[in-house]
């Protein structure tokens, strides 16, 4: 704490002052009204004490999406940590704090602090962060700066008061690093090799992602680090519903377990549909449900050190693939999407939240999810001066393409949620290429169904087996109407990039 309030001392984050007539401190957690039992705090009201809740949280697809194109430029990325990030941001309200509790001022113990800059408490302490960050370079996103000089440029993410940053000029870089040094009390921890759980080793040939630790850690705490390895996430004779008629189990138990789990999603997609299916009966979870549950520990004990690989000097290409179990969900028939993006491997899995009346309908809906995540990692990559033209998106549903293209189908299909029927207009404008996958080259059926071992290992590494021997898994992707053998190759390209084993 003395350190605490030497540094906002330093900073000069407030003045010691006398509590103004009708107004009301508001407590040093800065959250709820109290009552007369706990300390006197009040809650801040929107629109008279903050205008809105901001939070500079970027989102892992898009942390992902840097990792990648930083590979393929041929660039590390760095790292620092901004020591007290939101006191650095100035406000504009009048807001005032009472003195700590056991730290009050001697000769002032009734006075008031009139802050000056943010605290972690105060709502609007989040805006002045990214407002005062934003004075230093340009902002195109709001966890995104970008800084130019010449034809150089330097690209920062921040997740709150962590930052990563990087650029193809080091004086450039180092430049910004010393700018922001200079300006805030800044941890430079040099080479990204931690990130929010994410181990990342950057080398000249790629850049390998992986959350090695974290599985290990997660496996001893539930003591299943001597369970017998299995070979997939989940057995195709698998079909969970709600058994009613089961023994119950502890909810919170469950729920962190599911949660451990969501969190290694983001490096491990091949476990994605499981722990999606899984995660549906957190409300009343059974006997059943968390023996699934541990299988896919069970699988993460076969498999700790899969990860995600970005190939350096690759291509950036842009593609989709997307599928769909049409009324797969036990419980309300609802259909399971199934969407693949391929550059910065953003992968999903989820529950349609309507139901379907058909299979041309649940493939229809996930193309049109699977292009509206295309639609959003267009626009980022745009950021970073990349640019594309027609995306292909496969899907292995002629149907689906056909409602999709022929304006002759648009009256069979006005019960389905006007939101979906976007892909139609961008169809139309020539902005994705709709092209037909063979059912048993769709990438992604491993997030809308449980495989078979020889099928779930085919999706998961078949490049990495394919090259590691003559008599490994064979892939053939056949598209209609289009050059197979280009259409192969760059599908292989990519797919290096989705999930390598650690050798």
């Amino acid at each position: 704490m003395h350190e605490e309030l030497d540094n906002f001392e330093r900073n000069h984050v407030w003045d010691l002052v006398e509590l103004p007539p009708n107004c009301r401190p508001i407590g040093w957690d800065g959250c709820e009204e109290q009552s007369e039992i706990g300390s006197p705090g009040f809650c801040q009201k929107e629109g008279i004490d903050y205008e809105e809740t901001f939070a500079p949280v970027t989102r892992l697809e898009a942390i992902r999406i840097l990792l990648a194109f930083a590979a393929s430029k041929g660039f590390k990325l760095q790292q620092m940590d901004v020591k007290s990030a939101f006191p650095n941001g100035f406000i504009e309200e009048e807001v005032y704090v009472r003195q700590p509790p056991g730290f009050e001022s001697a000769r002032f113990p009734d006075r008031v602090y009139k802050l000056r800059k943010a605290l972690y408490g105060p709502k609007q302490a989040p805006r002045a962060w990214y407002a005062r960050l934003k004075s230093f370079c340009s902002s195109p996103d709001k966890t995104l700066f970008l800084l130019s000089r010449g034809g150089d440029t330097t690209i920062v993410r921040i997740y709150v008061e962590d930052i990563i940053f990087g650029g193809s000029s080091h004086a450039l870089v180092s430049s910004f690093a010393e700018q922001m040094s200079r300006e805030f009390e800044m941890s430079l921890m040099g080479e990204l090799q931690f990130f929010l759980g994410l181990q990342i080793k950057q080398g000249p040939e790629g850049t390998f992602v992986h959350q090695t630790k974290y599985t290990r850690d997660i496996l001893k705490k539930l003591e299943m680090g001597d369970s017998k390895p299995m070979t997939t996430p989940m057995s195709t004779n698998t079909a969970l519903d709600a058994d009613d008629d089961g023994e119950a189990v502890d909810p919170k138990e469950f729920r962190g377990m599911i949660g451990s789990l969501l969190y290694l999603t983001a490096t491990r997609p091949d476990i994605q549909f499981a722990v999606c299916l899984c995660a549906r009966y957190q409300a009343s979870p059974k006997t059943s449900h968390r023996q699934a549950v541990k299988r896919i520990f069970r699988y993460l004990k076969f498999t700790p050190e899969l990860g995600l690989w970005y190939s350096s000097g690759s291509s950036l290409f842009l593609r989709g693939f997307s599928d769909a179990d049409h009324a797969g969900c036990q419980i309300d028939h609802k259909s399971t999407s199934g969407t693949c993006q391929l550059l910065g491997t953003s992968l999903s899995s989820r529950k349609q939240a309507s139901v379907s009346l058909s299979t041309t309908e649940a493939e229809y809906i996930a193309a049109a999810s699977c292009y509206s995540q295309l639609l959003w990692m267009k626009a980022t990559l745009s950021d970073f001066g990349l640019r594309f033209g027609k995306i292909p998106l496969l899907v292995d549903s002629t149907s689906a393409i056909s409602v999709a293209k022929n304006p002759v189908l648009h009256s069979r299909t006005k019960h389905i949620d006007v939101r979906f029927h976007f892909l139609r207009d961008h169809y139309e404008k020539g902005d994705i290429d709709l092209v037909h996958v063979a059912s048993e080259n769709q990438l992604a059926d491993i997030f809308i169904k449980s495989l078979e071992f020889g099928a779930f290992v085919c999706l998961r590494a078949y490049f990495e087996e394919e090259l590691s021997s003559s008599g490994g898994v064979e892939f053939t992707l056949q598209v209609e109407g289009v050059d197979n053998t280009l259409i192969k190759g760059e599908i292989e390209s990519q797919w290096t990039g989705l999930i390598a084993l650690l050798v």
